[in-house]
Parts: C-alpha cells; sequence; structure tokens
C-alpha cells in the first residue's frame, strides 16, 4: 500500500505552493506538506536559515526542517498516500533529501520560472497579500543562483514563466517519467 513521494522545489515565488497543492489533489489519496511549515511550530529558539551571527545552528535547524518533511513523507507514503512536498531544497540538500524517502518511489520537480517572472509574481503577492520572499539583499537572481546549484540530471526542470499552474500541474504529469528518480 506504498504511495510515491514528489519533492517540488524552485525559488522562491515560483509557484511551488499553488503547484504542490494542485498536484496532490490530482492523487486519490493526495498530500501537500509544506515544508517551511515546520519551523512555524516552534514557539521560542527557531534561527533562521540566513542567521549570519549563528550560522551553525541555523544550518543545523535547516537540516532539521529538511528531515521532519522527508520523515513526514515517508509516513504519509506508508500509509498509502502519495505525499507531494514542497520546499525551498537546493544544491546537495536534495540529494540528501531524496536518500532520506528511499526507497520509495520518488520523483523531484524543479520550477524555474525566468528571474523577471520570479519577481514580478514576488511583486504581485507583496500588493495581494502582504507577503514578501525578498527583502535584505536577498534577490530573484541569488535565489536563482541557488537554485541552479541543485545537480541538473535529477527530476523534471521546467520554466513554468508562461503557464498557468493547472498547466504547469497537467505538464508535471503528462513528464512525470521524467521526474521519477531512479
Amino acid at each position: 500500500m506504498v504511495a510515491e513521494v514528489w519533492l517540488v522545489t524552485g525559488a522562491q515565488a515560483s509557484g511551488k505552493s499553488t503547484v504542490a497543492d494542485l498536484l496532490a489533489r490530482q492523487f486519490e489519496r493526495g498530500v501537500h506538506v509544506r515544508g517551511g511549515q515546520f519551523y512555524l511550530w516552534v514557539v521560542k529558539g527557531w534561527v533562521a536559515f540566513d542567521n549570519r551571527q549563528q550560522p551553525h545552528e541555523a544550518r543545523r535547524l535547516l537540516e532539521l526542517r529538511y528531515r521532519l518533511s522527508a520523515l513526514t513523507a515517508v509516513e504519509y507514503a506508508s500509509a498509502g498516500f502519495t505525499c507531494v512536498v514542497q520546499d525551498n531544497i537546493y544544491g546537495d540538500d536534495i540529494v540528501r533529501w531524496v536518500e532520506a524517502v528511499r526507497p520509495l518511489p520518488t520523483h523531484l520537480v524543479v520550477l524555474r520560472p525566468r528571474v523577471a517572472v520570479v519577481a514580478a509574481r514576488d511583486e504581485a503577492r507583496r500588493l495581494g497579500t502582504g507577503k514578501v520572499a525578498y527583502r535584505d539583499g536577498f534577490t530573484p537572481e541569488l535565489n536563482d543562483a541557488q537554485v541552479a546549484t541543485t545537480p541538473g540530471h535529477l527530476g523534471l526542470w521546467l520554466d513554468n514563466s508562461d503557464q498557468e499552474p493547472d498547466e504547469t500541474t497537467a505538464e508535471i504529469l503528462a513528464r512525470s517519467t521524467e521526474s521519477l528518480l531512479v
């Protein structure tokens, strides 16, 4: 009764939340796990990933967040749910995350819209909801460079700049064999 695990990653404002939720809803038993939620449950003592005064503690807690999302995915998949995890995981951290969910069938989707599109989406989100991803010197260009550290041979990479979320979801499903990590 074990199901699949999906990881949807990409820059902030690339469409991860919307696409991951739509993707999870395509399965008879689907779960959408927002990896960024794990730190929100801490009521005191969390050190943000970009903390320059405590970089080792920040890194340790970021890795904790990643482990928690992987463990959650394993538990849901083991119970027969297709689990779609959405988070900002890049570079070698993806390799470690995938190892944490093995031997489950695992898909990786990297959303990588053009930087100008990410900036426009972030601005629209800021105006609409007040949520801001980029500030204090952190830019869409810097975030895109972080995404680019992810091994390019892994998973399905999509430029979803000119797609609506339902179109992106349909393309992911149509190309699911490309996203499956073997």
